[in-house]
C-alpha cells in the first residue's frame, strides 16, 4: 500500500514525487513514456528559474526524477489501464499489475494533436516549438512562422514579435477565431486562408511549404516554426467519469490542487491553466503533494518543507 501514486513523470509529476517522498510518504510515480512529454522533448532551456545557461528538457527532467529516488520514491515504467479512485483505497490497474494506495495526484500533462505536419516531429526542439515564452528568445533577429488560427496564436505572435526580424503568421481560416481586433505586430505578415504543408529541414528547420489562398504552392525561408493549431487536450480519458471534469477533459481543483474526490489531486496541464511552463507544473506539483501529506496525515493545514 502506497501513501500515494503519482501517474505521470513530467516536471509536475516529478516536483511532487521529490516533495511525497521528501516528506516521508511511501511514493509510486507511474509514467508509460517518460521521454516523450512535453519538456522531455523540448531541445534548449533557458528560463527554468535556478538553471544558469542552456540544457535540454529530458536533462531537466533526469534531475528531477533522480532527486525524487534519492529521497525514496520508486518509479516505474507501464502503462494504465484502468483505474478505481472512489473509494478509500485507490486502485490503479497497469499492463504489469495492480497498484494500491491512499491517495492519488494526477500529472498526466496534455495530449498533442493527432495529425502532425510532415516534417514537424522530427523537428519538434530544432527550430519547431509550441511555446514562444520558452524558445523565443532563441530566434533573436531571425524570420519564423506561426501557425494556428485562435487568439492564443495571436498572443504567441506578439510575443515572437520582440525578439524576431520578421513574422509569417499562418492562418488556415478566412479570420482569427473570437479575435475581434488584430493589433499591427511589428514585422508580421498575416496570410490568412494558407494551409501549412510541410515543416522542411534536416537537422534543422529551414523553410515552411504552404499552399497559398489562390491554391498554389510556395515555401517559406524560416528559421523557425511555432505551432499552436488546436487539438491539445489534458490526458484524463483513463479516470472514466470517476472524477469531475469540466466540458474539454481539465481536472476541477481547488488552490491546493484538490478535486471533489477525496484523496485525488491534480498537477499541471490537466488543470485549465492559461500558462503552460514547467515551471508552473512544478509548482502545481510541490502544492498538490503538500496537500496529499497533510489528508494523509490529516492535518488541518499545509505544513510547508523549509527545512
Amino acid at each position: 500500500m502506497y501513501d500515494v501514486i503519482i501517474v505521470g513523470a513530467g516536471p509536475a509529476g516529478a516536483s511532487a514525487a521529490i516533495y511525497t517522498a521528501r516528506g516521508n510518504l511511501k511514493t509510486l510515480v507511474i509514467d508509460k513514456a517518460p521521454n516523450t512529454g512535453a519538456l522531455a522533448i523540448t531541445h534548449k532551456i533557458a528560463n527554468y528559474p535556478g538553471v544558469i545557461g542552456e540544457l535540454s528538457g529530458k536533462d531537466l527532467l533526469d534531475t528531477m526524477r533522480d532527486q525524487a529516488k534519492s529521497f525514496g520514491a520508486e518509479f516505474i515504467q507501464t502503462t494504465i489501464t484502468d483505474v478505481d479512485v472512489e473509494g478509500e483505497t485507490k486502485y490503479v490497474f497497469t499492463a504489469d499489475g495492480m497498484y494500491e494506495g491512499k491517495s492519488i495526484i494526477i500529472a498526466t500533462g496534455s495530449k498533442g494533436r493527432n495529425r502532425m505536419l510532415p516534417g514537424e516531429e522530427n523537428l519538434m526542439g530544432r527550430g519547431v516549438s509550441t511555446c514562444a515564452t520558452c524558445d523565443g528568445a532563441f530566434f533573436e533577429g531571425k524570420t519564423v512562422a506561426v501557425i494556428g488560427d485562435s487568439e492564443e496564436a495571436l498572443e504567441e505572435a506578439q510575443a515572437l514579435s520582440k525578439f524576431t526580424k520578421s513574422i509569417h503568421f499562418v492562418v488556415p481560416r478566412p479570420e482569427l477565431q473570437g479575435v475581434h481586433h488584430v493589433p499591427d505586430l511589428k514585422g508580421t505578415n498575416i496570410l490568412y486562408k494558407t494551409k501549412p504543408l510541410e515543416v522542411l529541414g534536416d537537422k534543422q528547420v529551414q523553410g515552411l511549404r504552404i499552399r497559398t489562398s489562390s491554391g498554389g504552392e510556395e515555401v517559406l525561408d524560416v528559421d523557425g516554426v511555432f505551432v499552436f493549431l488546436s487539438g491539445s487536450k489534458p490526458g484524463t480519458d483513463f479516470l472514466q467519469d470517476q472524477v469531475p471534469l469540466d466540458e474539454e477533459g481539465f481536472m476541477i481543483l481547488d488552490s491546493s490542487m484538490q478535486s471533489p474526490v477525496a484523496g485525488v489531486f491534480g498537477a499541471g496541464e490537466v488543470r485549465r491553466t492559461p500558462v503552460k511552463q514547467a515551471v508552473v507544473a512544478a509548482a502545481d506539483g510541490a502544492i498538490a503533494a503538500m496537500a496529499v501529506d497533510k489528508f494523509i496525515n490529516k492535518r488541518a493545514q499545509l505544513i510547508p518543507q523549509y527545512k
